[in-house]
Order: structure tokens, then C-alpha cells, then sequence
């Protein structure tokens, strides 16, 4: 995997999985254990069958004094009509669903129009053409390796190979995206991602459960 090897692995840990009466905490337990990013899955209801938080939660999070990387996954059935707020909320990066019906090259130019990067993102029974004509305008390609929703799911290694068409399509274009992967990733299941293409590693459950998080998350950015 050339071109993967060119891209540092990074790990980024998944506030969902955190303590929720205590946010702001668990932010700053994944930026002291030496995570550059922090994972900040939105939810809505619809597109999905959960609710999480809302751009309040980064803005609150950014007066706390966290200045850790924002990388904000829009699982929303309509992300086109919230991609100001959460850019004014702080994000760095946001990335929207293929699957609804909507404009995604012009929701794409309107988050990079606000300042932040942009990616796409695909389910697990998205195919991988789904996105394929978007590859060069974006910064990160998220493949979801559970169906979103809820954490905790076990790993599925049937996304592996769509990991690695992405990969490939990537270096055959010579594109500069990140190729991220989210769901029931963990020391095993993300080195094996990794193989697969895989260079920014979305950890929940096992980054906060782990007995010594800064190692978990140094073995990452060792891969």
C-alpha cells in the first residue's frame, strides 16, 4: 500500500463513547492520552435511529479550550441544512452521507467555502462507485465498518475490500484524501485496516475502555 504508507496513521477517538454527563472530560482524556482528532458522530433521528448532541456541544467544547482537531460526522438526513452551524461551532473537518438524497458536490464546495475540510462517508451496503466521482474533492473518505447508529457493534471484515478499492483508486488518481474507517475498530480489527488502506482510525468503546489509553492510542500512530 503505497500511498497509505506516505499518510501517518491516526488514531481518533470517538466521543460517543465517552462519558456523556461529563463531555468535556472525556474530550480532554483522548487529547492528554495523545490523540491528535477527536470523533464527534451528530445523530438525528432519522437518518439514523439514535440521537446524540448538536453544534452547542463543539462550541461549548471550543470555550472549554480544547483545541484538538474536530473531525464531525454528519449522520443526519438532511446534513446540507447544518453544515454552517457546526462549522461556526468549530469543527475542522465534516463529513456528510452518500445516501440521502440531496446535493453532495455542492454540500461538499459549501463546507470547504466555510473553512473546514470535507468528506464523504458510506454505509455498509453503499458500494464503493457510490462515491467515486467525488474522490478528488474531498479531504477524507469515511467507511463506516458497522451500520451507524449505535457503538459497541462488532468489526465487519467484509468492508475490507471496499477499503482497499478506495485505496486503490486513490493512488491510481493520485488524490491526497485521508480513508478512514468507524465501527468495532480496535488493535486487532484496526491493523487489519490499515493493510486494508486505512490510515485515520475511528475508536470508541476500546479507546475508552483501554486499560492504558496514551498506549493504545501511540500504537496506532505506530502502525
Amino acid at each position: 500500500m503505497p500511498w497509505a504508507d506516505a499518510a501517518r496513521p491516526r488514531p481518533c477517538p470517538s466521543l460517543l463513547a465517552g462519558d456523556h454527563a461529563a463531555l468535556g472530560a472525556s474530550a480532554r482524556i483522548a487529547a492528554d492520552a495523545g490523540a491528535p482528532w477527536l470523533h464527534l458522530d451528530l445523530m438525528d433521528g432519522h437518518f439514523v435511529p439514535n440521537l446524540t448532541f448538536g453544534p452547542e456541544v463543539l462550541a461549548a467544547l471550543r470555550r472549554a479550550g480544547l483545541k484538538t482537531f474536530f473531525d464531525t460526522h454528519l449522520m443526519l438526513a438532511e446534513p446540507h441544512r447544518y453544515v454552517e452551524a457546526f462549522a461556526q461551532a468549530g469543527a475542522n473537518l465534516i463529513s456528510i452521507h452518500i445516501e440521502p438524497a440531496y446535493d453532495h458536490a455542492a454540500t461538499l464546495a459549501r463546507i470547504r467555502e466555510l473553512g473546514c475540510q470535507c468528506g464523504i462517508v458510506l454505509n455498509p451496503g453503499t458500494p464503493a462507485e457510490a462515491v467515486r466521482a467525488l474522490l478528488p474533492r474531498v479531504d477524507l473518505v469515511l467507511v463506516m465498518t458497522v451500520q451507524p447508529g449505535f457503538g459497541g457493534q462488532p468489526f465487519r471484515r467484509d468492508m475490507l475490500p471496499k477499503l482497499r478499492q478506495i485505496d486503490a483508486w486513490r493512488r491510481e488518481g493520485g488524490l491526497n484524501f485521508r480513508l478512514e474507517v468507524d465501527g468495532g475498530v480496535d488493535l486487532v480489527t484496526g491493523r487489519e485496516c490499515r493493510d486494508a488502506g486505512a490510515d485515520t482510525f475511528v475508536a470508541g468503546t476500546s479507546f475508552f475502555k483501554a486499560a492504558d489509553r496514551a498506549a493504545f492510542a501511540a500504537a496506532v500512530a505506530g502502525w
